[in-house]
C-alpha cells in the first residue's frame, strides 16, 4: 500500500483558537493511566493467586488426619482477596476510559496527568497488595492447616494486606474525577500570550 502524506496547514486564525493546555498528545497520558491501572492490578492479582494457591496445594503433603476439611475451604480466602486487586484496577481503567474524548480542545493535560496519577496510584497499590497476600497467604495457609488456632490471626493479616489496595482505589477515584476541560477554553492571542478570559 502506498500512503500519501498530506501536509495540513491551518490558517493562522484557526491555529490561534487551539488551547496550549489541550494538545493533541494529551490523551496519551490518560490511556497510559488506564493501561497501568489494569496491568499493575492484574500483576498483583496473579502473584497473590499463584503464591496462595501454591500454599493451598502443599496441604496435600500433610497427613490427612491432621487436616480439617473446612480448613481447606477457608484457606481459599487469600486467593479471593488477591483477585480483588484486578477488579480495583479494572474499575479505575473503565472510569478513565469513559471520561476521555477524541478531538482537539476536548482533553486537557490536567486531565491526562490526573488520570495517569490515578492509574499509577491504584495499580501500584494493588501490586503491593498482591505481593503481601501472596507471601502471607502461602505461609499462612500451610500453618493454619497444621494449627487451626492460627486461622483468625492470619485472617487479620490478610485483611490488613488487602486494605492497601482499597486505599489506592479510594485515592484514585478522587484523582480520576478531577476535570480540566475548562482549560481548553484558554487560547493564545496574537501577541503570543495565553488568554483565559473565557473561563
Amino acid at each position: 500500500f502506498l500512503l500519501t502524506a498530506a501536509r495540513c496547514e491551518p490558517d493562522r486564525g484557526e491555529a490561534m483558537a487551539l488551547s496550549p493546555y489541550c494538545p493533541s498528545y494529551a490523551p496519551f497520558f490518560g490511556f497510559m493511566g488506564a493501561a497501568l491501572a489494569l496491568v499493575f492490578g492484574n500483576m498483583g492479582a496473579a502473584y497473590g493467586t499463584w503464591k496462595s494457591a501454591v500454599g493451598l496445594c502443599t496441604i496435600a503433603s500433610l497427613p490427612s488426619k491432621n487436616v480439617q476439611t473446612e480448613m481447606v475451604m477457608k484457606s481459599i480466602m487469600p486467593v479471593i482477596l488477591s483477585g480483588v486487586c484486578g477488579i480495583f484496577g479494572l474499575i479505575i481503567a473503565v472510569i478513565i476510559s469513559s471520561s476521555m474524548e477524541a478531538g482537539e480542545n476536548k482533553y486537557s493535560l490536567f486531565s491526562g496527568y490526573a488520570h495517569l496519577g490515578a492509574g499509577l496510584t491504584v495499580g501500584l497499590s494493588n501490586l503491593a497488595t498482591g505481593l503481601a497476600l501472596g507471601m502471607a497467604g502461602e505461609i499462612g495457609v500451610q500453618d493454619s492447616a497444621r494449627q487451626p488456632k492460627l486461622y483468625i490471626g492470619m485472617v487479620l493479616i490478610w485483611s490488613f494486606g488487602s486494605a492497601l489496595g482499597l486505599y489506592g482505589l479510594i485515592v484514585a477515584l478522587i484523582i480520576a474525577v478531577k476535570s480540566g476541560t475548562e482549560l481548553c477554553k484558554c487560547t493564545i492571542d496574537p501577541a503570543g500570550l495565553v488568554d483565559c478570559s473565557g473561563l
